[in-house]
């Protein structure tokens, strides 16, 4: 038995019709015919009822080409994972990111991505923190995109960039009048609306939140960034947004005013985390660098805050205000 004549019988009860199977699988009928007798002879059971108008699996049949599928599909995963191996540019790289961040980092990553990669397929899955670490220590995926701090010894950790927070409070509040960087002390006693449990954002802002004094509104806990957003531009409250969540393609908001934090503002800290035995791991560096290489401007408080003054596309640096000199982001290791 070899994975050719599974393929044969595989392709037998897909068509039902030894000339069509044997079209499919790119052989004469003779030489498919009888590659299926012999495969009946090696196991001791038919596994074709053959009829002069029709072609029937037998009870053994059904159960042999469901397991056949099985194995077939399993020999095309390692014939997969040694095309990557050998020639990992031409093949996929499955990459999971969280979702305060896929959305709003991947449409300036993917065209340059293409451009470098050409025959790369990047399969990207957005998941929380935790999916996404458990999906990379499983073998799922070849790299995650995350906030630190990550500890794992088993991960390999490659610094990509470091994101500011901007404050986001509805056009009619006290603090959408404030002129310049805000002090983060500003915030004492105040209330922010942030996500629930399980986004890693939530703890990044709580952590914001006990360094200013601030606390949670409670009541209410969004499910997602645009929530969040959408709940701000309802006067409902402020929050915290990461930088990049604020850049083009995002729209302006005529509802939402967005005030820089002075300087050093908080942050989070982006790094790409592979495992240290990947058969990707001298690949994936290069994958990194893409990732890191973001135009200066995106992570510049200041092209945000310029954005909400002027028409959208306006300006001598493009479309929605983007630098397109293609400066390396500004990054620091942890």
């Amino acid at each position: 038995m070899n994975l050719r004549d599974l393929g044969y019988l595989v392709a037998l009860a897909e068509h039902r019709h030894f000339g069509r199977a044997a079209e499919a699988s790119f052989v004469s009928q003779p030489t498919l015919s009888m590659q299926i007798r012999k495969l009946e002879d090696e196991l001791g059971v038919e596994l074709v009822e053959r009829h002069p108008r029709q072609l029937l699996l037998t009870p053994a049949g059904e159960r042999v080409v469901e397991r056949a599928r099985v194995i077939l599909r399993e020999a095309e995963q390692i014939r997969e994972e040694a095309r990557r191996a050998s020639s990992p540019e031409s093949g996929s790289a499955r990459i999971g990111i969280f979702p305060t961040l896929g959305p709003y980092l991947l449409p300036h990553v993917i065209p340059p991505l293409h451009r470098r990669f050409p025959q790369l397929e990047p399969l990207l899955f957005e998941e929380k923190t935790e999916d996404v670490l458990r999906s990379l220590r499983d073998g799922r995926l070849d790299a995650g995109v995350l906030a630190l701090p990550v500890d794992d010894e088993h991960l390999h950790v490659e610094p990509l960039f470091e994101e500011p927070f901007v404050l986001a409070v509805p056009a009619g509040h006290p603090l959408a009048r404030h002129d310049g960087p805000l002090p983060l002390s500003a915030l004492q006693g105040g209330n922010l609306l942030l996500l629930e449990d399980g986004h890693c954002l939530r703890n990044q802002a709580l952590e914001v939140c006990e360094l200013a004094g601030a606390r949670e509104r409670g009541g209410f806990r969004a499910t997602s960034l645009e929530t969040l957003r959408q709940m701000v531009a309802a006067g409902v409250g402020i929050t915290l947004l990461p930088l990049l969540a604020v850049q083009p393609p995002v729209a302006v908001s005529d509802a939402i005013r967005l005030i820089p934090f002075e300087e050093p503002p908080p942050s989070r800290r982006i790094a790409m985390f592979w495992r240290t035995t990947s058969a990707l791991r001298r690949f994936l560096p290069s994958l990194a660098e893409v990732f890191r290489a973001l135009p200066a401007d995106l992570l510049d408080p200041a092209t945000a805050i310029a954005r909400q003054a002027q028409p959208e596309g306006a300006g001598p640096s493009g479309p929605a205000g983007i630098n397109p000199s293609g400066r390396r982001a500004r990054g620091r290791r942890g």
